[in-house]
């Protein structure tokens, strides 16, 4: 895992962008103070974008809306709400001591929150 910010810096129900091993990473934290980290590229646009995405809910899902057609994906599984069969790479993610750490691409879903 990699330190990539502190979690202050990091805007509530908001995002920021981070390049981490070459991969330029978004991460996210919520307002009950959950942190995750998902790819920046948004897989509908092709565009680095999802750091700029509006955070919100649905149901039991916290999810990132991409900011160029408003795809909304499941910050835990990485899964579009709006259609399941694409999907937005997560990534492990862990606050230690007010730092957040960003770890390897999630393949399975249900990771990337802490």
């Amino acid at each position: 895992m990699v330190g990539v910010c502190r979690v202050d810096q990091v805007p509530v129900d908001g995002g920021v962008a981070a390049l981490v091993g070459g991969r330029a990473i978004a991460i996210f934290r919520t307002f009950d103070g959950n942190v995750f980290a998902t790819s920046n590229y948004d897989p509908c646009s092709r565009a680095s974008v999802m750091s700029r995405g509006i955070v919100g809910s649905r149901g039991d899902a916290t999810y990132v809306a991409s900011p160029m057609h408003k795809q909304a994906f499941d910050l835990r599984s990485g899964v579009c709400l709006d259609d399941e069969t694409v999907r937005l790479p997560v990534h492990d993610v862990r606050v230690v001591d007010g730092v957040v750490w960003v770890g390897e691409e999630v393949t399975v879903a249900g990771g990337g929150g802490a």
